[in-house]
């Protein structure tokens, strides 16, 4: 029972600490104005102004707004062009870069095309040259540019090139061997 009374006492002392501070900060007077407006609500209808003024400055205000929005809609219509034009471009460059691409890879199928051509070509006249006769072939050796018989001679088997050379003037073959023989001198041998 004694502590239910101290409670009491504590909630009491709180609602009148409370009640000091709200008169005390300025919230009794305000709570004063509000009764005292109820009381004659004529008075304080008069306070209120009827009528809102404008400044002058406030039309000028609203001109330069106005000029600033048309501004940014007309920057935005810009932007909106541009990008519209960007995409557009950017399109068009992906376009060519597929229709580059394409080529490219049309290109190095012909090139391989070519050059297994030009391979299988000088394979088989070289087996026509094997399969000639020494004699016949040395002959014809004998007519070729140096360098042109030297790169048959160097696809040839070994066998077959050397019954040639043999059948060659000791000149051409001697400046066959020389080219045969420094075709890859100057390949680099250390790394």
């Amino acid at each position: 029972m004694k502590g239910s009374r101290r409670v009491l006492i504590l909630i009491a002392g709180f609602f009148l600490a409370s009640g000091v501070l709200r008169l005390g900060s300025g919230t009794g007077s305000a709570i004063a104005r509000e009764f005292e407006t109820l009381r004659h609500p004529v008075e304080a209808e008069q306070t209120v102004p009827q009528s809102c003024e404008t400044g002058e400055g406030i039309g000028e205000l609203l001109a330069a707004l106005k000029v600033r929005e048309t501004r940014v809609a007309n920057q935005e219509a810009k932007l909106a062009d541009r990008l519209q034009a960007l995409a557009v471009a950017e399109a068009g460059i992906e376009q060519k870069l597929k229709a580059l691409t394409d080529a490219e890879q049309q290109l190095k199928a012909t090139m391989a095309l070519a050059n297994t051509a030009a391979e299988d070509d000088l394979s088989k006249l070289t087996a026509v040259y094997e399969n000639m006769k020494p004699k016949d072939a040395a002959a014809l050796f004998e007519e070729m540019q140096p360098q042109f018989s030297a790169g048959f001679l160097a696809r040839m088997r070994p066998d077959a090139a050397a019954k040639v050379m043999a059948g060659l003037t000791p000149a051409k073959a001697y400046s066959i061997s020389v080219i045969l023989a420094g075709r890859n001198a100057e390949v680099p041998t250390e790394k």
